[in-house]
């Protein structure tokens, strides 16, 4: 497939000619306005919004903007290539697409119609660890495409492997370790309708669909069980989570009694709030996959993943989702590249929206870089088809702005290609 910037223009305008327009918008803002009127009140606030008062959300995009591209003229730029090398991999761009759970929320297709679009883009899609739909049923559908697997570190290390296990059998390539949700950040937009989707059954597949979380099922839950009082709300609730669970059979799954001690065993164990350096250790023991770590926003943590071995890092703040104040991940970048010196791959995310912001990631030090909520926006519009514009629109757009600014390929993006600020 000719993925070229010129070819996807070209379509875009033959189609408005011939009076078929995309219904899924180019404009960024035009597009999360879309999304957000198809989204339900609950998805949207779970999708959109951050922690706090979103500083770290708005400070993602300001970051951006206080660094401007300075094009340089009369440079051949007719031939243009795109492509970058990572942990033996050649890609077509330097976008992968990043872990979003409950795409539920959004469509019915969820982590499965972003695997379609992901292998006809052949760019990497870093499974959630909070998914939709099992790995397995996502991988089955990219066959030799590029996959990874997004791990949080659970309070049960047996989990920890089995997951890190069932991702090497599914030809993930890399396992990326998410080390900011360690706790759940204060998010205000969901706290305000109280509102938690884990709690209807949803983006657990990873875990129902897990053998050794099923055996965790038929342990006690640690601490006193909570009473509620029955309402029709927790009921409708109720009914969710038996939909969710997998298997057939309402009833049959509601007197076993399953789909809510998965829900129970979930929230008690999903996160670790006393992960440790020391903890990776165990990882290099459960495989020999790459491993990357997301979340990395100080040059000191840079410099500790190097010295324990880690493969790659992610300078990412969960797009503004958990610390609200948080450094910005773009001003985070330089200090973390200049520390890590190439000798391992630096990707970033949070706040990508365009190509221009690509451009300037990869000036600035950074491998390859992650999308987030533009995929999901798309998705929620359009399915599969959603998210493969959105990422065609983003990829078009940075080639685009790569020739512009008078490079021919990745090697020419440096930082003098920008101005300061």
């Amino acid at each position: 497939m000719d993925q070229t910037a010129a070819n996807w223009q070209k379509e875009i305008y033959l189609n408005g000619f011939a009076g078929h327009r995309s219904k899924v918008p180019v404009d960024f803002s035009r597009l999360e306005a879309e999304a957000k009127r198809i989204m339900s009140r609950n998805a949207y606030a779970y999708i959109a919004g951050g922690a706090g008062v979103e500083s770290t959300m708005t400070g993602n995009r300001k970051a951006f903007d206080r660094y401007k591209i300075v094009p340089r003229m009369l440079c051949d730029v007719g031939a243009r290539d795109t492509s970058i090398s990572i942990f033996g991999h050649t890609l077509p761009s330097p976008f992968l697409m990043s872990p979003v759970g409950v795409l539920e929320m959004v469509h019915s297709q969820a982590d499965l119609a972003v695997a379609n679009a992901a292998k006809r883009l052949s760019l990497p899609y870093i499974f959630s660890n909070q998914a939709s739909f099992p790995m397995e049923e996502c991988a089955a559908l990219m066959d030799t495409s590029p996959r990874w697997f997004q791990l949080y570190w659970s309070k049960s290390n047996d989990l920890v492997e089995s997951f890190v296990q069932r991702a090497q059998r599914c030809g993930c390539t890399a396992i990326v370790v998410t080390l900011d949700t360690t706790l759940l950040g204060w998010r205000a937009r969901d706290l305000d309708i109280g509102y938690l989707p884990f709690l209807e059954g949803k983006g657990i597949a990873q875990y129902t669909s897990d053998p050794v979380f099923q055996k965790m099922m038929d342990e006690p839950d640690l601490g006193p069980e909570v009473q509620r009082r029955v309402t029709p709300s927790s009921l409708v609730g109720l009914v969710k989570m038996v939909n969710r669970y997998p298997g057939n059979g309402f009833f049959k799954k509601l007197r076993s009694g399953r789909p809510l001690k998965a829900v129970r065993k979930f929230v008690s164990t999903y996160s670790n709030p006393r992960t440790t350096w020391n903890d990776l250790k165990l990882l290099r023991e459960y495989t020999s996959l790459p491993i990357v770590l997301k979340g990395i926003l100080h040059p000191d943590d840079a410099r500790k993943a190097i010295d324990h071995g880690i493969d790659g890092i992610i300078v990412s703040n969960h797009g503004g989702r958990q610390v609200d104040g948080a450094i910005a991940t773009f001003d985070a970048l330089p200090a973390i590249a200049k520390v890590v010196n190439k000798k391992i791959p630096v990707l970033l995310d949070s706040g990508i929206r365009g190509g221009a912001d690509a451009f300037k990631a990869i000036a600035m030090g950074a491998t390859a870089v992650c999308v987030g909520r533009p995929y999901v926006y798309g998705l929620t519009i359009a399915g599969a088809q959603g998210v493969y514009e959105v990422l065609r629109n983003i990829m078009a757009d940075f080639e685009l702005t790569m020739g512009l600014a008078g490079c021919r390929n990745i090697r020419e993006i440096v930082e003098n290609t920008l101005a300061r600020p």
